[in-house]
């Protein structure tokens, strides 16, 4: 199967349960009052990061992902029950996307760090909420709110210590299989690794008190920061590495690669040279000595250190090995330079606004509309669309708390005039004149 770190997929978090319209009844009580149970809340879709899975492999073939409803209301002021919350595991280093908005909403950089992609939608209230000493018996409830829908990247950033950069055939998995236990397909002719490989290099007795992971990240040809090869697919693993190390064939033009190489990192993301390095001249078994001073004292001026090693012979190897350790950045100073910031969702509140509309019917009569948009009311209204009629008097009240009469009435609104909200409609009257 192809490795994959980019996935796309949709998640829809589940309703809130309807409220309740009920009213006790016992033998000797025939005349309760309202006992109607609020609806239960709508599960959550959430993301957690694990050790356990390579790739978003596991989620190949499952493009929607939907969380619980929550359940009705009952009589007796029984709540429904809550939606169960749908986790989706995906690999530490995965980073989640809005498609729509392009806003990151989960960097999860932890194992075991959880992130809520898609809110469920809050239960609706049964009939017992809405008991005033106005209203003793009221006969309408609330219809729970929709969960979010949204459609989510999801990029998975390979979470390596140290990041093996090169162009094929440069041997960096020939170092990768010689410094730790990965064992990676190795050939002597230039292909790209289909998939980064990771490996655990460490240092001590017994399998070693420090560690670190070590990966060979494929991708690296002339034009990958453009999308030539596989580069665009993995380059952008090399963005969650400590440390990069720059694997150069000695035998070849180094000094060239090297400017390439960061060419192509520049050309990606320019912070990326900005990361801790160090160059390794790899293959030296294949030139003489003196080629390889020469080679490196032309790269002197790159400002970075600088081995000279053989992969396939061990030269060099545990020198190369103790400099891995001392020049690779803590994590805690890594993690405050680097970690992407997740964009906090501002919800704001759409402001009241009120718009006439005149229409001529085929009578010739002019037909006022006043449009109204923002403010709560369309929302109020749609949680009470299965009760419009028996909740009229709480809405007229909600209208006037919050402020609608009064804005009507400064827009020149008249006695008769119909009032659209959301495709609800109903008529206009002088809150003055009910008042009288």
């Amino acid at each position: 199967m192809a490795f994959r770190d980019v996935l796309e997929i949709e998640v829809i978090a589940g309703d809130g349960g309807e409220g309740s319209m009920s009213f006790f009844r016992a033998k000797y009580l025939p005349k309760g009052g309202p006992d109607g149970g609020h609806g239960g809340k709508g599960g959550s879709v959430l993301l957690r990061a694990v050790d356990n899975v390579a790739s978003l492999d596991a989620l190949v073939g499952k493009r929607k992902f939907r969380a619980e409803s929550g359940r009705y209301g009952e009589g007796r002021l029984r709540q429904g029950a809550d939606g169960a919350d749908l986790v989706i595991d995906v690999p530490v280093g995965t980073t989640a996307f809005d498609v729509d908005t392009g806003r990151v909403i989960a960097d999860l950089t932890e194992v075991g760090q959880v992130k809520v992609i898609a809110k469920g939608g809050s239960g609706g209230r049964g009939n017992s909420a809405f008991v005033s000493p106005t209203r003793q018996a009221p006969r309408f409830s609330e219809l729970g709110t929709p969960g979010e829908r949204r459609r989510i990247r999801l990029e998975l950033r390979l979470i390596a210590d140290v990041g093996l950069v090169g162009y094929p055939n440069a041997g960096k998995s020939s170092l990768l299989a010689a410094l730790s236990r990965a064992n990676p397909e190795i050939a002597d002719y230039p292909f790209t690794t289909l998939a980064p490989i990771l490996g655990v290099v460490t240092r001590g007795q017994d399998w070693g008190e420090q560690r670190f992971t070590l990966a060979d990240i494929p991708g690296i040809i002339e034009g990958a920061s453009e999308g030539k090869g596989l580069g665009l697919e993995f380059l952008r693993h090399i963005s969650r590495t400590r440390l990069l190390v720059y694997v150069l064939d000695v035998s070849r033009d180094p000094v060239t690669e090297l400017e390439n190489l960061q060419s192509e990192l520049r050309s990606y993301d320019p912070s990326l040279l900005e990361s801790a390095a160090l160059v390794v001249l790899n293959k030296i078994d294949l030139v003489e000595p003196d080629i390889v001073q020469m080679v490196t004292e032309e790269l002197q001026d790159v400002g970075l250190p600088i081995l000279a090693v053989s992969a396939q012979h061990g030269d060099n190897l545990e020198t190369l090995r103790e400099t891995l350790f001392d020049l690779l950045p803590s994590r805690e100073l890594w993690a405050q330079s680097h970690a992407l910031e997740e964009e906090p969702e501002v919800v704001r509140a759409q402001p009241l606004r009120v718009s006439l509309r005149i229409d001529t019917n085929r009578q010739g009569e002019q037909e006022r509309t006043w449009d109204v948009e923002g403010g709560p009311f369309a929302e109020r209204l749609t949680r009470l669309s299965r009760h419009l009629e028996d909740a009229s008097e709480y809405l007229q009240n909600f209208f006037k708390r919050e402020g609608l009469y009064s804005a009507l009435k400064r827009a020149g609104a008249r006695e008769g005039d119909t009032v659209n909200i959301s495709g609800f409609q109903f008529e206009y009257f002088s809150d003055d004149k009910k008042q009288e």
